[in-house]
């Protein structure tokens, strides 16, 4: 039996996906997007998980490319209801890159490096690239990077605002299941809603960024989880979520 391509665990309310093809440095083939497509539908459909991480196997790639120009997991990633932190263990490059763009937070060990050579090779970067690159760091870094097809390492990702933080490689899993947990610690229909809010007010004008985040703000009054934080503010106690 062959492995499997994307390996999926779970462990308190904390999702880990890890893209398993690590002599390949990880690149996206048919079977990995077909795994990790189910994958991210079977996250979505479980109210029990409240944080993903997702990273590579080994420690030389993060993911460096496709196969193939169809097998857009960027988009699955992106459709994710949860926050999802990218745990970028090396190169992400191409629509790794991409791939790791569609995440909600990234985190990156010393030794990786990114970018979108995609030009040098007669194309565009096709999974979001030259669309979720600009809303992140600039359109004017943005095209630079995507017109020269440049390579930047760790420490420039973090200047330019790619990434959140730089740490040591053999500590990046560690720092990223400290924020995991952080965040699972936080009221789960809270965390999706300001995703949602993000998300979608960045397509938004301000007036109805803000009239999205009052609806959902509304809405959260309607939920056990917000009763539940304001009993435990009065009880002076740790709130106990549900995600109801």
């Amino acid at each position: 039996m062959p492995a499997k391509t994307v390996i999926y665990a779970k462990k308190g309310h904390i999702a880990r996906i890890t893209l398993n093809r690590p002599r390949a440095k990880n690149i996206i083939n048919l079977p990995l997007a077909q795994e990790l497509g189910e994958v991210c539908q079977t996250i979505n459909q479980d109210d029990d998980v409240y944080v993903v991480v997702i990273s590579g196997s080994g420690d030389k790639a993060f993911c460096v490319g496709s196969e193939g120009a169809n097998l857009n997991v960027a988009a699955a990633v992106a459709g994710i209801d949860k926050p999802v932190i990218a745990a970028i263990n090396g190169e992400a490059l191409g629509e790794g890159l991409e791939l790791a763009l569609s995440c909600d937070i990234r985190l990156a060990s010393d030794r990786a490096r990114f970018g979108l050579p995609q030009v040098g090779n007669g194309v565009i970067p096709i999974n979001g690239g030259t669309q979720r690159l600009p809303r992140l760091i600039g359109k004017g870094k943005a095209l630079e990077l995507i017109l020269t097809g440049e390579i930047i390492d760790a420490e420039e990702a973090f200047k330019i605002g790619l990434v959140s933080k730089v740490v040591l490689g053999d500590k990046l899993a560690a720092e990223a299941e400290a924020l995991a947990q952080k965040m699972a610690g936080q009221a789960p229909i809270s965390l999706r809603f300001v995703k949602e809010a993000v998300n979608k007010g960045m397509d938004f004008t301000l007036e109805q960024g803000l009239r999205l985040e009052g609806d959902l703000y509304f809405l959260l009054h309607t939920t056990a989880d917000r009763t539940e934080g304001i009993k435990a503010f009065l009880e002076k106690r740790k709130p106990e979520f549900k995600g109801r």
